[in-house]
This record gives structure tokens, sequence and C-alpha cells, in this order.
């Protein structure tokens, strides 16, 4: 998986991203409120080494992460 970190301008607020291996979006959170996207991603366990890791690189910047991810379908039925 890959995090990413982009600055915000004004009132944009900073933001973290998360992608797997094809890179395929897991994630998109603010880094003050990472916890609702990492409940839906199942990654919440995960969050303190996530958000020590984003506090650390750099902005613009693509940090390869070790942690793995599993991607269910999702299976809807109408």
């Amino acid at each position: 998986m890959y995090l990413l970190k982009t600055k915000g301008a004004g009132k944009i607020p900073d933001y973290i991203q998360i992608r797997d291996e094809n890179f395929f979006l897991i994630a998109y959170f603010k880094i003050t409120k990472p916890k609702t996207a990492l409940t839906r991603c199942k990654l919440l366990h995960k969050m303190d080494e996530i958000l020590l890791i984003a506090n650390r690189i750099e902005y613009g910047k693509i940090h390869k992460m070790t942690l793995k991810y599993d991607r269910q379908p999702n299976h809807r039925t109408r």
C-alpha cells in the first residue's frame, strides 16, 4: 500500500490518501479526522501506525507501506 499526504490551502485542510499496489484509492481523509475512513476500509486497528507515517513524510511524497489490505468485492443485492 501507498500513503500520500497533500497539503491544503487556505480553508482546505491537509488530506491523506491510502492506495493499494495497483494505486486504487482505498481511503481519503483529513489528517485530523481519520477514524471514519479507516473504519470503512477496515484499517482502524492500524490508525496509530498510519498517522505516525503521515506525520513523518513530506507533502506530495509517496510512501510505500508494508500494511496488507484485502479488498473484498462489494456484493450488493437489489
